[in-house]
């Protein structure tokens, strides 16, 4: 399923993929990012909803929003686990987030009732950027915020997925904003193993690193603060395709639902930490659901 949503999406004005639209057949299919609280997520709603009667594909590890967001437009997928102001910033542009949860939920909703996806109710938990840097290197220059790094900036190499070059809650708002310029870049993942590894061994000083990743309290690793809020309001927030919902019907945002108003912060450090220490994400997803009393997909 992964290999024909790629080669879809690839194809300019080739032949047709057999398959054009997740909404061809009787499942729901659900999306993650290519890291793994995303994966982790997809498990947690995808889980529920099976225990619930439904259907489900797990599209995992489908890669980063750029591919994501437009599997999500054209129906090859139908339900992505987003991030309220990254997909907000993504589809309306830098700005229109704002670090207020209720202000950033309305505008992401009525921007994506414009191209047929409703979103479903925001969860307590949020995940929002954060930078990172080992407790030597917070002790050496004293840094605490992100604008202590200003001085220290050039002499530094930062950093992150791929992506983050370019985007706006990233490094081009690190250097718009706090007006930091790094001496160099390097291109990691989102959030995972390599990122972690380059901080441990000095091949970056500073990085991005996702706040709820149970890696930054394993490794002592220093947040810095967001202190002139770059970051707006990350809860966990479904996005749906609106056929999607008048097929299916009422029980699959109900499900939903439950399911984020359950879920904090909290919850996904700890889950985060078990995947990173081994874990798969389907047992770690199963555990918290029969722990929360909502349905799991023991198997």
């Amino acid at each position: 399923m992964l290999v024909s949503l790629l080669l879809l999406l690839a194809a300019c004005g080739s032949a047709p993929a057999p398959r054009t639209s997740a909404l061809d057949d009787d499942a729901i299919t659900i999306a993650s990012f290519n890291f793994p609280e995303s994966v982790l997520l997809a498990q947690l709603y995808g889980q529920a909803l099976r225990s619930a009667g439904f259907r489900v594909e797990l599209a995992l590890d489908l890669g980063a929003r750029e591919l994501v967001e437009p599997a999500l437009q054209r129906g090859l997928v139908e339900i992505v686990p987003e991030y309220a102001g990254s997909a907000l910033e993504f589809v309306a542009g830098q700005g229109s987030a704002s670090p207020d949860e209720r202000a950033t939920h309305r505008a992401l909703a009525r921007v994506m009732a414009s191209r047929g996806l409703t979103v479903l109710a925001g969860s307590p938990a949020q995940d929002r950027n954060g930078i990172v840097v080992t407790k030597e290197t917070a002790t050496r220059y004293g840094l605490r915020a992100i604008s202590d790094l200003a001085p220290v900036a050039p002499q530094m190499a930062f950093g992150g997925p791929p992506e983050c070059r370019e985007r706006a809650l990233c490094l081009a708002g690190l250097a718009s904003l706090y007006g930091l310029h790094f001496e160099s870049f390097v291109p990691l993942d989102e959030g995972g193993a390599l990122t972690v590894a380059a901080l441990q061994a000095g091949h970056v000083q500073a990085a991005l690193l996702f706040t709820s990743d149970g890696q930054i309290d394993a490794h002592g690793f220093v947040l810095l603060e967001d202190d002139l809020h770059l970051q707006p309001a990350e809860n966990v927030t479904p996005i749906v395709r609106t056929d999607a919902l008048t097929r299916f019907g009422p029980m699959l945002v109900g499900v939903t639902n439950a399911v984020s108003a359950a879920l904090t912060t909290e919850d996904l450090q700890r889950m985060n930490a078990e995947v990173a220490s081994g874990r798969s994400p389907h047992a770690v997803a199963s555990a918290w659901l029969a722990e929360h009393g909502l349905p799991n997909a023991l198997e």
